[in-house]
């Protein structure tokens, strides 16, 4: 399998993305890691970390479309504070045009905002 430079012992020097992608589909195909890592001239740990890598990514292609759901409920708390926020700023400014002006002013204050 050519997969980057050729050293001349027949093995690459560096390696593709898809050569990488291979042989972890061995290892997940059930070859150890020993097996492999001999075969090709790898050391073992930086095929445990090609396969890290490959399931991490797995990972991120699985996640449904919208996103965690830790992500999602962030979104949509943040959604929430603007329409209330929004509905404080309507809210307050009807109180001023009936009036209200001093009071909504004087609650303001009392409480810090």
């Amino acid at each position: 399998m050519s997969t980057g430079t050729d050293s001349g012992n027949g093995l690459p020097e560096s390696w593709s993305t898809k050569a990488k992608v291979d042989v972890v589909l061995r290892l997940l195909r059930g070859e150890s890691v020993a097996d492999v890592s001999r075969a090709i001239q790898v050391p073992a740990h930086e095929i445990e970390t090609w396969r890290r890598d490959f399931l991490e990514g797995g990972v991120l292609g699985l996640r449904r479309r919208g996103g965690y759901p830790e992500e999602r409920l962030i979104r949509q708390t943040q959604a929430k504070v603007g329409e209330l926020t929004m509905k404080l700023e309507l809210a307050e400014t009807l109180l001023e045009k009936r009036g209200f002006g001093d009071d909504l002013a004087r609650l303001k204050s009392a409480r810090g905002l």
